[in-house]
């Protein structure tokens, strides 16, 4: 009997497509879609197994719905990081998934999440009073020390000090190596891994990464009272994620271990820091690329006064629509997460073997034209007229992997959005439009997108802007 027929795709090399999927990303996922339709398989390195990469919303719903004994994510399916750790959400799969997944919600959403508001404006104020009016700058490291301080506060629960600049200092390095396309490709050929020292880049990963453990290990026993008054038990005044996190009882009434916490912290970190400030950064391009965007947005931010309640930023529509426009148009994701074939499944026709790699596309979804029309175009409007579902808008993935810190990041997104609009008046410091660069998995904004400052905002009686520069 013939084996079944994988969806068809590019006959070039492996290492041909490893090319041009690693230099190329946007592109060459739109012409193999343009000839290949909704559905086309890739073999990309290290592992070269066929890939199928789908963009088509019902077989994707299909994809987020089936059972996770006959299709998961996880380690299997090739999530594997040196960084995150084997505990990491990411990695695990089937039961133990489950778990950590239970463990974890509650502190991520609802009053607990809330909560972390006013943080977020303080740290976002803090960041952008630094700027200076008529410099020209590049947002995107501003956005990146505002999420990272909003991670180590809300998250780890580390206040101003000695603590908190060592922890932030190690991991900038880690998060931004200076050699990023170096690391990107040590992470996907898992043979340049090599310790030659700490002057390899592989070696300085290493000791990075340990000096790291170390200091997250010393805050996991710092935040469960080792080190607090040689009290035993978790101080009750914290509120911050890792104090909730340890507080957490699965169902046998087992507390998460230190190597879970530590897996899970790093997880929250790095899923959370990049990708919530590159999108801060597009949408601040896309705001000020655009005057009628932004005069809507600053009417709707101005409505609700000086100071407002960050639940009512919440829940203000057009900002909502404006930080849903930008997360389809780039998202910082282009790919869900690869899902493996564990037995036979048929999608649009094709069967396929256990083995295969089932990857849903984001980027190819969000710009169908059947359902985003002038997809490349920023149309805050689409997401007030209609409702997409979860299988044509995914930009925090689906199904059994959505991630968790959804709630949070859209959140923590128009806290800072609405501080930064209500406070300066800003204009892009170059009118050429900014082009999307690939930065390991991620979509970011070629050169930072460089702005300047103009003056500050006030609000007169009349409700007019006026500008003190």
């Amino acid at each position: 009997m013939s084996a079944p027929k994988l969806p068809n795709g590019p006959q070039t090399h492996p290492w041909v497509q490893t090319y041009q999927w690693l230099t190329n990303p946007l592109e060459y996922m739109e012409a193999c879609a343009k000839r290949y339709g909704d559905i086309f398989t890739l073999r990309i390195g290290p592992v070269f197994t066929p890939q199928v990469f789908i963009s088509n919303p019902q077989a994707i719903q299909q994809i987020f719905t089936t059972d996770p004994k006959q299709l998961d994510s996880g380690e299997p399916a090739g999530i594997k990081s040196p960084l995150l750790g084997k505990q990491s959400l990411l990695a695990l799969e089937g039961k133990p998934h489950q778990r950590q997944r239970k463990l974890l919600t509650p502190p991520l959403h609802g009053e607990r999440m809330l909560a972390y508001g006013q943080l977020t404006r303080e740290i976002t104020e803090q960041v952008i009073s630094q700027w200076l009016v008529g410099e020209s700058f590049s947002v995107l490291p501003s956005m990146q020390a505002i999420s990272l301080e909003v991670i180590l506060k809300a998250v780890f629960g580390l206040v101003d000090g000695p603590r908190f600049e060592k922890l932030r200092e190690v991991l900038l390095k880690i998060l931004n190596p200076k050699q990023p396309f170096v690391r990107a490709m040590m992470l996907v050929f898992p043979s340049l891994q090599r310790d030659l020292g700490s002057w390899s880049p592989w070696g300085k990963f290493l000791r990075l990464r340990e000096q790291m453990d170390e200091l997250i290990y010393a805050e996991i026993r710092y935040a469960s009272g080792g080190l607090r008054l040689h009290k035993q038990q978790p101080d009750p005044s914290r509120t911050d994620i890792l104090s909730l996190m340890m507080a957490a009882r699965d169902e046998e009434g087992q507390p998460m271990t230190d190597v879970e916490l530590r897996d899970e912290l790093i997880t929250l970190l790095v899923a959370g820091h990049e990708t919530t400030a590159t999108t801060l950064a597009w949408a601040l391009y896309w705001i000020h690329h655009l005057p009628q965007v932004r005069e809507k947005l600053l009417q709707e931010i101005d409505s609700l006064g000086e100071n407002p309640d960050p639940n009512a930023i919440l829940r203000l529509p057009y900002l909502s629509a404006v930080c849903s426009e930008t997360l389809r148009l780039y998202p910082v994701a282009m790919l869900a997460l690869n899902r493996l074939v564990k037995s036979p499944l048929e999608i649009m026709g094709y069967q396929l073997n256990p083995g295969t790699v089932v990857i849903p596309c984001i980027y190819l979804t969000h710009h169908r034209e059947d359902l985003y029309p002038q997809s490349k175009q920023f149309k805050p409007e689409r997401f007030l007229e209609r409702q997409f579902t979860s299988s044509e808008y995914l930009p925090f993935g689906g199904g059994n992997r959505r991630c968790i810190g959804m709630a949070f990041a859209l959140f923590e997104m128009k806290v800072v959005l609405a501080t930064v609009l209500s406070r300066w008046q800003m204009e892009l410091a170059d009118s050429k439009p900014v082009q999307p660069a690939r930065k390991g998995v991620l979509l970011v904004p070629g050169g930072g997108v460089q702005m300047m400052v103009t003056g500050k905002r006030e609000q007169n009686q009349a409700g007019r802007e006026t500008s003190l520069v």
